[in-house]
């Protein structure tokens, strides 16, 4: 089971499946595929509210459940690289709570005012061409490049 899990998945095979995937949504249940959304009608059931759209509640469990069979199967088999290493490599661990605090509730806060997370915008709102989702994409993708060139600057090239 460890062999399956061996390396990454090629761009060749993972590209088209998520698209089809995307498509597939749409054609079947006219809905788009996105991390916030499925978060909020996780919270929309746990209230106890109407008009939950369960298939996304279960994918939002999955994301969660599949990553930690993923990493039980794994274990100690497989090289893993936590997300913060490299920054905890060049910050003291305070700085790097506060720095992933910080871009966690910008994140949030962001995905409310644009009306959803960068996986919903990036893939489907670009793919519906949707041209509220092809700004923000664009915003993403320029805060990110900013972000990058500013950690590079303050590490001297270390990130």
């Amino acid at each position: 089971m460890v062999d399956v899990f061996s390396g990454d998945l090629a761009w060749y095979f993972a590209g088209p499946a998520l698209g089809l995937l995307i498509v597939g949504l749409f054609a079947l249940v006219n809905q788009p595929l996105g991390a916030s959304g499925a978060y909020v009608q996780t919270a929309s059931m746990a209230k106890r509210r109407s008009g939950v759209v369960t298939w996304r509640v279960w994918y939002f469990i999955g994301i969660f459940v599949g990553g930690s069979l993923v990493t039980g199967v794994l274990g100690s088999t497989a090289e893993f690289r936590p997300g913060y290493n490299a920054l905890t490599d060049v910050f003291p661990l305070p700085v790097v709570v506060l720095m992933v605090f910080a871009g966690a509730t910008l994140l949030g806060y962001g995905a409310a005012v644009a009306g959803g997370c960068t996986s919903g915008h990036g893939m489907c709102g670009t793919a519906q061409r949707s041209p509220a989702s092809v700004t923000v994409t664009a915003t993403f993708m320029a805060t990110a490049i900013a972000t990058t060139f500013v950690l590079r600057l303050l590490t001297g090239g270390e990130l």
